[in-house]
């Protein structure tokens, strides 16, 4: 079924002194990788139209600000969970807001958050390149709690591995610091290359190829999604990041990390026919997220809009903070309205009578939690 790229060479498996064989980038691009079949041009195809409709659909939302942060969280929880985290989108949440002030794994998303946020910012006016990555990179991993052996920013000066306790007893084996610097120079050079295939072939490509050379020594996976949505941002295919492929990773982790070990050796069309399907699947998931979320604001602003006006005002003015921030307590509502406690706690009361928020059932050593169910609802799998 799939034979046109079974001969193009992605690495090359060499012994090395510590007798173990590391795996070796061919010059990248390789010769023949862009004769794509026809198959997989009609599927990219089909991709682009789909990622330009989410793309519309978003532009619809009011206030896509507010919804923007909910997506990336989302995706950071997933990504950061392929990698081992336990912590979910509710735990980030809630850390993120303050309400239960442990130290725990969602760290480890809020940092995802964050590199995001500062790629999003920094491609505006700089360049992706082998100095983007690993500014990338530091953003996520600097003060992390992963973040003692991971040397933030800077590319590898040993060797690491993949699986196993060491390198010949790996699953997978990235190429030594010196062969690791001539393929990061190819993937340069390809980053500023755009015009050499169409934009979701370019990016499938570089996310293979970065995760094939694995130049940090912690950090790599994340750091490698990041670049796709970064990606898809730069090269103008959504005016806002609201395309994330690791809920779709997370879904089938082990197809994914097949497909990439299928990609090491050679079988290109199997991993750029996964990715593409990623890209079809998880838009036509965020298209139905965001008309449930345009759904869920109407009905809720409808219900506040038939209070008495200074309720409405005050109602609707919370709304849309629970858009960024869906789970609070009664301190919460006090600082974003000034409200005293049992204000606050009347205003909440009314939420729960008109069935927008709901009152957590989770115990909290601290003040009680309600969440914007129907909302949070709408993003969790």
């Amino acid at each position: 079924m799939y034979t046109k790229y079974m001969d193009v060479k992605i690495i090359n498996k060499i012994m090395q002194k510590g007798g173990f064989e590391a795996s070796i980038p061919t010059p990248f691009p390789p010769a023949g990788i862009f004769d794509l079949p026809q198959s997989l041009l009609i599927k990219s195809t089909k991709a682009d139209r789909l990622v330009g409709k989410l793309d519309g659909i978003t532009q619809t939302l009011p206030d896509i600000g507010f919804f923007l942060k909910m997506y990336v969280t989302k995706d950071a929880t997933s990504s950061a969970q392929i990698e081992g985290t336990k912590a979910s989108i509710i735990e980030a949440i809630e850390m993120d807001a303050k309400i239960e002030g442990k130290d725990t794994d969602a760290e480890d998303i809020l940092y995802y958050i964050k590199a995001l946020n500062y790629g999003i910012k920094r491609s505006e006016s700089f360049p992706f390149s082998l100095r983007f990555i690993k500014e990338i990179h530091s953003t996520l991993m600097t003060g992390a709690r992963s973040s003692h052996y991971s040397d933030p920013g800077e590319f590898r000066r040993s060797q690491n591995w993949i699986g196993g306790t060491k390198p010949s007893e790996a699953s997978y084996v990235p190429p030594p610091t010196n062969e690791m610097k001539s393929a990061l120079d190819d993937l340069e050079k390809f980053l500023y290359d755009e015009n050499s295939t169409v934009p979701l072939i370019y990016v499938a490509l570089i996310h293979a190829q970065f995760e094939t050379i694995h130049p940090f020594l912690d950090g790599n996976g994340r750091t490698g999604r990041l670049l796709i949505t970064l990606l898809l941002y730069k090269r103008e295919l959504l005016e806002h990041p609201v395309l994330f492929l690791s809920s779709y990773f997370k879904r089938h982790q082990k197809v994914y990390y097949s497909k990439l070990d299928r990609y090491h050796n050679g079988n290109v069309e199997e991993w750029l026919n996964f990715f593409l399907d990623g890209v079809i699947d998880t838009a036509n998931e965020s298209i139905l997220i965001s008309k449930k979320i345009r759904r869920i604001r109407d009905e809720d602003t409808d219900k506040l809009i038939s209070l008495a006006k200074r309720e409405s005002v005050s109602g609707i003015g919370v709304l849309k903070r629970l858009y960024t921030t869906p789970i609070v307590t009664t301190k919460t509502i006090m600082e974003w309205t000034g409200f005293s406690r049992s204000g606050a706690q009347r205003l909440i009361d009314r939420f729960e009578n008109l069935e927008i928020l709901e009152l957590s059932k989770e115990k909290s050593e601290y003040d009680r939690k309600y969440r914007y169910k129907r909302y949070l609802e709408a993003f969790i799998d």
